[in-house]
């Protein structure tokens, strides 16, 4: 034991970071299609580093997004639930941490013999992700009365199924984001966005005339199609509305949120700080596209035929910039209108979560906007908002069991697994939870019998 948990450690370092997957993955590629060393080392080492990038990207915009946070729960009066991965996950490592990093390395595993075998070609590089989802299975499947290697054995497969079924599900839909870039949505919140783009096909013969991108811009505004400056200047209005707001119900939370800083300077530097981020986002992205996706060729040619990136939802953002920030306020309109549904009918109050509003409402807007133009991103990302409150309202009592009461899942995907396996289970036992596994595996296998082109729901055999 003294030695196999060291082990275990070290390979969940590596497989909760985004940037060595994407590595060894860029590594594994070109060295099957026989690139020289200096090629190889800079086509592992540019994955790499722009995910370090648009992590840091990421990083700032959170950073700057919990003022913003802060000031909406102080000027507006909203006290409740915040709906948070990264917490819940942190109060779940004291008792489920080994758990956890067995189901993680498992369902690495099984989604490469998902892919290598069958016609699901996903591999899922989002490895923080697939980190909360671990967690998430290891909490159900032992809340449902799952111990050991039973529950780390079904919890590697049902990761493992879930990391390459859930990209193809929306597939038609990405590849109008991407244009055919070659990749996959690889990030737990990716029925919302499906839905979103749904949603969006509603105004779909305006998704090109009526596109977020083409937005026509009078020329003494032309400074505005600069996606740093855009943002920056929305990202102001918010933040200093709310400031006032919360400065004049509270002004000790706000001033000491400044420090030494004006708080109405305070609150314009989170604003544009807010907007390098999102900027720095955009080149991390632009880098890793430029080296993954050729890798990944070798993989595909020599390893696993047909294989597609399965990457993090910002890796999107620059499809279309102007949906990003159109999605991200919508969605948060939409988390308001969800929470006062939730408060007035369930009792409970989920307070929108700032981080999961941005990227998983930037994300949707991207979606909508692909199938319905402006319209499709409003919409689809005020949908996401909703769906985005009512399933972490309705996952809060699967996890009462480990005392999580305060908190809950945030992203969409968590909510919809963690809800249907926890009442399979409640209902049915264990006979609930196998039945839903017999059905991932069924849907896996069986469309090797179906005569297709290619990998399933990919666009090749749409088009």
């Amino acid at each position: 034991m003294n030695v196999v948990l060291p082990v275990l450690e070290f390979f969940q370092s590596i497989l909760t970071q985004p940037a060595w997957i994407m590595g060894l993955f860029a590594f594994v590629g070109l060295v099957a299609l026989r690139r020289p060393g200096h090629k190889i080392l800079t086509g592992t080492l540019k994955p790499i580093l722009g995910y370090l990038m648009l992590s840091a990207g990421a990083g700032v915009v959170q950073t700057n997004l919990a003022p913003l946070g802060t000031f909406i729960e102080t000027g507006f009066h909203i006290t409740g639930v915040v709906p948070n991965n990264e917490v819940v996950v942190s109060m779940a490592q004291s008792v489920l941490g080994v758990q956890t990093m067995v189901i993680l390395i498992l369902g690495y595993v099984v989604n490469i013999i998902v892919a290598r075998f069958t016609k699901f070609k996903y591999i899922f590089l989002t490895g923080h992700h697939s980190m909360f989802m671990a967690c998430l299975f290891s909490a159900v499947l032992q809340a449902s009365g799952f111990e050991g290697a039973q529950l780390c054995i079904i919890g590697g497969l049902f990761l493992g199924l879930v990391s390459a079924i859930l990209p193809a599900v929306g597939q038609h839909f990405t590849d109008r984001v991407t244009e055919g870039d070659g990749i996959a949505m690889g990030h737990f919140g990716s029925l919302a966005y499906y839905i979103s783009a749904a949603v969006g096909s509603l105004f779909k013969n305006e998704a090109e005339s009526n596109n977020t991108e083409k937005i026509e811009v009078p020329e003494q505004y032309a400074f505005l199609r600069d996606t740093t400056i855009s943002t920056g200047l929305t990202m102001a209005f918010f933040y200093l509305v709310t400031v006032v707001a919360a400065y004049i119900a509270d002004p000790t939370v706000v001033t000491e949120l400044a420090g030494d800083m004006n708080v109405l300077v305070y609150a314009l530097t989170c604003a544009l700080s807010f907007a390098v981020g999102v900027t720095i986002v955009y080149n991390g992205v632009r880098m890793i596209l430029g080296d993954l996706v050729p890798a990944f060729q070798g993989i595909s040619n020599k390893l696993i035929p047909g294989a597609i990136p399965a990457v993090d939802c910002a890796v999107f953002f620059p499809y279309a910039p102007t949906a990003v920030i159109l999605g991200f306020v919508f969605s948060f309109i939409g988390g308001v209108v969800g929470m006062l549904i939730v408060g007035a009918t369930m009792g409970i109050f989920i307070i929108p979560g700032m981080v999961p509003h941005f990227f998983c409402g930037a994300t949707a807007g991207v979606y909508g906007n692909a199938t319905g133009g402006r319209k499709g991103a409003a919409l689809g990302a005020f949908v996401n908002g909703l769906l985005i409150t009512f399933a972490p309202a309705l996952l809060l009592p699967v996890l009462d069991v480990f005392g999580f009461e305060n908190t809950t899942f945030g992203d969409f995907d968590f909510g919809v697994i963690g809800i249907v396996l926890g009442r399979a289970a409640e209902w049915f036992g264990h006979v609930g939870v196998y039945g839903i596994l017999a059905a991932l595996i069924l849907v896996a296998v069986v469309p090797n019998f179906v005569k297709t082109k290619g990998a399933v729901i990919n666009h090749v055999e749409e088009d």
